[in-house]
C-alpha cells in the first residue's frame, strides 16, 4: 500500500493549480461537476493522474480520495502511469481493422517494441488501439493526441511514429496542428489553445459522413443531379421506388401520402393475413 496521505504540489505549483481550479469550479453550479476537468487538468501538470492530483481534485471539490480514484480509473482517457508525449492510437473497431488497422496495429508494435498501453524508452510514444472514432469513410485511421491521421497504412503510420520521435514537423490530415499530450490535456480542461492560428485550423467530417445530413436537409444527394432527392415513403401499391414523383426538391407529398416518419407499417399485429402467436414445436 502507498504510503498515505499523497504528497502535495510544490507551493508554486500548488498555487497555480488552485487558481485555474477555481476558474474551472466557476463554470458549474455545483463543484462535483467539475470532477472530469479537474483530473484533466492535474493530468496536464505531470502527464497522468498521480496520487498527488487525486488528492488536489479531491481537497478542491470537497470529495474523498476514494471518489476520486473512483472517476479516474473509469474512463480511459485518464492515464494512470506516466505516457509519451504523443499518444498513438490505431483504431481496430470493425471498419478500420478490416481497412487494415489490425496490421497497423501489429506492425507498430513490431516496430516500436511495445504492447498495447506501453510507451517507448524514449518517452514520446504511448501506443493503444482504441474504439471508433467516427471517421469511418477515412479507414483505416491513426489518431495521435486525439487528431486525425486519415487513410493509413502500416507503411506511413511507420513514418509517422518515427517522425515524431525524431521531433521532426508532423501534420494531421486536418484540424488543428498536432501538440503534446500534456498541452491536449489542458484544451480538454477547458482551456483554450493559445498556439497561433489553432483555433482557425478546422477538420470536418469527410463526404460520405455527409451524406445523410445532407439528404435530411433536401440537398441533393451526390453525384445524382441537383433535383434529386430522397422521396417521401408513399402507400401506394406496386414496388417500392427510390423516385419522387417528379425527382423534384420543392415537390410535396400528396394529400394520403404520409412521410417516412408517420405512414403506418405493416405488422404482426395489423395484417391479419400473416399473424403472429406462439408456435407449437420449434422451427414451426
Amino acid at each position: 500500500m502507498p504510503a498515505l496521505p499523497a504528497p502535495d504540489y510544490p507551493a508554486d505549483v500548488r498555487a497555480r493549480l488552485e487558481a485555474d481550479a477555481k476558474e474551472v469550479i466557476a463554470r458549474y453550479p455545483g463543484a462535483r461537476s467539475a470532477l472530469l476537468p479537474l483530473l484533466h487538468l492535474v493530468q496536464a501538470e505531470e502527464g497522468h493522474v498521480t496520487r498527488t492530483g487525486v488528492r488536489f481534485c479531491a481537497e478542491m471539490l470537497d470529495l474523498t480520495t476514494a471518489e476520486v480514484t473512483a472517476v479516474s480509473t473509469f474512463y480511459s482517457m485518464y492515464r494512470r502511469k506516466q505516457s509519451g508525449d504523443y499518444q498513438v492510437g490505431v483504431c481496430t473497431n470493425t471498419l478500420c481493422a478490416v481497412m487494415g488497422g489490425d496490421a497497423i496495429f501489429e506492425e507498430l508494435k513490431e516496430h516500436l517494441g511495445v504492447g498495447n498501453g506501453e510507451t517507448t524508452e524514449d518517452g514520446a510514444v504511448t501506443l493503444e488501439h482504441i474504439e471508433c472514432n467516427a471517421a469511418c469513410d477515412f479507414a483505416p485511421v491513426v489518431m495521435v493526441n486525439w487528431e486525425f491521421f486519415d487513410n493509413q497504412t502500416p507503411e506511413t503510420a511507420r513514418q509517422l511514429v518515427d517522425d515524431l520521435r525524431a521531433g521532426r514537423a508532423v501534420a494531421p490530415t486536418r484540424g488543428a496542428p498536432l501538440c503534446t499530450f500534456k498541452e491536449t490535456a489542458r484544451m480538454l480542461a477547458g482551456f483554450p489553445d493559445e498556439r497561433p492560428g489553432a483555433v482557425e485550423a478546422t477538420g470536418g467530417a469527410g463526404p460520405a459522413s455527409l451524406i445523410g445530413l445532407r439528404l435530411a436537409k433536401g440537398e441533393a444527394a451526390p453525384g445524382r443531379g441537383a433535383d434529386h432527392v430522397v422521396s417521401p415513403r408513399t402507400t401506394t401499391d406496386g414496388p417500392p421506388s427510390d423516385e419522387p414523383p417528379s425527382g423534384h426538391p420543392a415537390e410535396e407529398a400528396p394529400s394520403g401520402h404520409p412521410s417516412s416518419h408517420d405512414a403506418p407499417q405493416q405488422t404482426s399485429a395489423s395484417d391479419h393475413q400473416h399473424p403472429a402467436g406462439p408456435t407449437a414445436e420449434e422451427g414451426e
